[in-house]
C-alpha cells in the first residue's frame, strides 16, 4: 500500500527560474498538503496539467525527493528513513529516466537484475517473460539507441520490472507512444493490477484514465482538489466525461488564491 499524508514540497527558485516564472517569490510550493492512498489490486490515476505537482508527488513516493513536510509510507516503510527498503519494493518509471543508449536491452536487464540481487536463473526467467510480453525478444541485442521510441519505452518498462516489485509507479508511461504500443502498456498495467500489485500512474490523457484507473486524484496548482472513482467524480462535478469534469475543476481552482 502507498500512504501519503499531508505531503508538501517546497523548492527554492534561482533568479533565472524566478524570471522564467514571472514571480518575485524565491520559493515555490510544488505540492501542497496532499493525501493519497493506493491499495493492492487497483490502479490509482494522478491527473493534472503540466506543472501541477504530479511528477513531484511521484518522485517523493519513489524516494528521489524528500518531503518538506508530511510523510509517505510504501508497504509499511517510510520513504525517508527506510528509503533503500522502499526502492526494493517499487518500480519507478518516468520519461526523464532513460536507458543508456550504448547498451542493449539484454545488458541493461541483466545489470539491473544483479543490482536487485537476483540470481542469473531468476534474471533469465524474468527476461523471457517480460521480453515476450512486450515484443522485445527480436530486438534484445540491439543498442537502445537503434530502437524505435515505442521499443525504447517498452524496454525501459521491462527493465524497471526486473525484480517483480510489489508497487509500480509510472509517470506518463504512454506519453508519445503510438496507439498500439500504448495499448500494450495499459494492458500490462491491468495484468499487474490482477496480480494484486499497487499501481499508481500519472497521465494527462483523459480517455486513458477513464478506461484504466479504478480511482483518480486530480491535482491543480499542487493541491488535490478531488478524488474518487470515475462515476463519483462525474456525479460531483456534473461533468459529461472525465475531460469535462477536469475542466470544470480547473476553472474553479486555477486561481491566484490557490497558488
Amino acid at each position: 500500500m502507498i500512504q501519503v499524508n499531508n505531503l508538501t514540497k517546497v523548492y527554492k527558485l534561482s533568479k533565472k527560474q524566478m524570471a522564467e516564472q514571472k514571480t518575485k517569490k524565491n520559493m515555490k510550493k510544488a505540492v501542497d498538503n496532499v493525501d493519497i492512498k493506493a491499495v493492492p489490486g487497483e490502479i490509482y490515476g494522478l491527473l493534472g496539467p503540466n506543472g501541477a505537482g504530479k511528477t513531484t508527488t511521484l518522485r517523493c513516493i519513489a524516494t528521489l525527493l524528500k518531503p518538506t513536510e508530511g510523510d509517505i509510507s510504501v508497504c509499511g516503510l517510510d520513504t525517508v528513513t527506510q528509503s533503500e527498503g522502499v526502492r526494493n519494493k517499487i518500480a519507478f518509471l518516468t520519461n526523464e529516466i532513460k536507458l543508456d543508449p550504448q547498451f542493449s536491452p539484454t545488458y541493461m536487464f541483466r545489470f539491473f537484475g544483479r543490482l536487485h540481487g537476483l540470481t542469473e536463473a531468476q534474471i533469465n526467467e524474468r527476461m523471457k517473460v517480460l521480453f515476450e510480453q512486450f515484443g522485445i525478444t527480436d530486438f534484445k541485442d540491439k543498442k537502445i539507441d537503434e530502437l524505435s521510441t515505442g521499443m525504447k519505452q517498452k524496454a525501459a518498462i521491462a527493465v524497471s520490472l526486473v525484480h517483480d516489485p510489489e508497487v509500480v509507479i509510472f509517470d506518463e508511461p504512454t506519453n508519445g507512444l503510438d496507439i498500439v504500443t500504448a495499448r500494450t502498456v495499459t494492458d500490462y498495467l491491468k495484468e499487474l493490477r490482477a496480480q494484486g500489485k499497487v499501481v499508481i500512474v500519472s497521465t494527462h490523457i483523459m480517455t486513458e484514465a477513464e478506461k484504466l484507473c479504478d480511482r483518480i486524484g486530480i491535482i491543480i496548482n499542487g493541491q488535490k482538489v478531488m478524488e474518487g472513482t470515475l462515476s463519483q467524480i462525474l456525479t460531483e462535478t456534473q461533468g459529461e466525461d472525465l475531460e469535462d469534469a477536469f475542466f470544470r475543476l480547473y476553472e474553479k481552482y486555477n486561481t491566484e488564491e490557490v497558488r
